[in-house]
């Protein structure tokens, strides 16, 4: 505020040295210094700079005045040439500014109301761990979230996170660099796991003639034609697997509404239209797992039980990424994989590193 002051006070001072005033028309007193320097800062809530011709003498005069409770009243007046009026109204600007910012720096800040600290789940920082349990969220402390295992580090770590009543299934995740939405970048293939998938597959065969006793002898659970064809329409869906001969396909064509959706419908690429049905049915009795790449890129595939040995559990997760590093698509372009994780049916996922991965040897037993 003070400066401000002493900025107008100059102003008016020079500005009278240069143009002194007409001798028709004497100049009015100057003020005194201490009119504006004696003031208070608080006086002044509002600086206003009011330029006027007194009568008929060619200066002006800059009026200071302050808007107090007791109303307008002048402080202080300078008389400023008309050539530099301007710089009254810029000492005026500067004490007002001024003005303003003492008036925010007394002013009491108000104290921001004290949140509730957060407690339980609602003070976890991540929000997706906010609708976890409290089993998922215990075991998911015994990894390193963003650490990447090799594989057998991230085998017993998988088998340490089955805390469920039931036998979880370990299954593997493996985002690759393709986009399925182009006919050369697709993955749809199958994998025979050595050590098979601990569940017990249902297959059903279509099929006709001699090969109906064949489906039979090799341990096929359901074995019909037309008439099997006919109960499926009805919603007879009680089968894990359906292999059909390449004679019934041309039939099998009405069912492709039914068992599309269900990923049911038989196909060369996932070996379940064959002509060998023997083999077929031994192959997914066995352990024979379908897979195809979805929408974002992603490959599911199963490839055992958590209650496997460590070594099945090896075998079968070297084989399923030994499957899908062959059937890389043609129109892959760039890093082929991603990012490839494992985990169990209701537990958290553990990150593999890619290139111990594709490098691991299963050891010679």
């Amino acid at each position: 505020m003070a400066t401000a002051t002493r900025m107008l006070m100059t102003v008016g001072g020079a500005a009278t040295a240069r143009c002194p005033p007409a001798a028709a028309a004497p100049a009015p007193p100057p003020a005194p210094p201490c009119a504006l320097s004696s003031a208070s800062p608080s006086s002044f809530r509002s600086l206003v700079v009011v330029l006027r011709r007194q009568q008929s003498c060619s200066p002006f005069s800059a009026e200071v005045w302050s808007r107090g409770g007791e109303g307008r009243v002048l402080v202080g007046s300078l008389p400023i040439p008309r050539r530099t009026t301007h710089l009254a109204v810029a000492a005026a600007a500067v004490a007002e500014a001024e003005v303003d910012e003492e008036e925010e720096d007394a002013a009491p800040q108000q104290p921001t109301p004290s949140s509730k600290p957060k407690t339980g789940k609602a003070a976890l920082p991540l929000k997706r761990d906010r609708s976890r349990s409290k089993r998922f969220l215990e075991i998911q402390k015994l990894r390193e979230n963003k650490k990447e295992y090799d594989l057998p580090t991230a085998i017993t770590l998988l088998k340490k996170m089955t805390s469920t009543k039931f036998v979880e299934s370990a299954e593997a995740h493996f985002r690759l660099n393709i986009d399925p939405k182009y006919n050369d970048q697709q993955l749809r293939a199958t994998v025979n796991l050595p050590k098979g998938t601990g569940q017990t597959v249902k297959v059903a065969v279509l099929t006709q003639g001699e090969k109906v006793d064949e489906a039979k002898n090799a341990g096929a659970d359901i074995v019909g034609g037309e008439d099997l064809i006919q109960q499926i329409k009805g919603g007879f869906m009680e089968f894990d697997k359906l292999i059909a001969s390449p004679d019934m396909m041309p039939k099998v064509a009405s069912l492709g509404k039914i068992l599309g959706p269900r990923g049911l419908m038989p196909n060369p690429k996932a070996g379940t239209v064959a002509t060998d049905i023997p083999q077929a049915i031994q192959e997914f009795k066995k352990g024979k797992v379908e897979y195809r790449v979805d929408k974002t890129g992603i490959v599911h595939i199963p490839f055992g039980k958590a209650d496997f040995p460590d070594e099945d559990l090896l075998v079968n997760l070297a084989a399923a990424i030994k499957s899908v590093e062959t059937n890389k698509p043609s129109g892959a372009k760039g890093v082929y994989w991603k990012s490839a994780h494992i985990c169990s049916s209701m537990g958290p996922s553990i990150r593999l590193n890619i290139r111990e991965m594709l490098d691991y040897k299963l050891p010679v037993s």
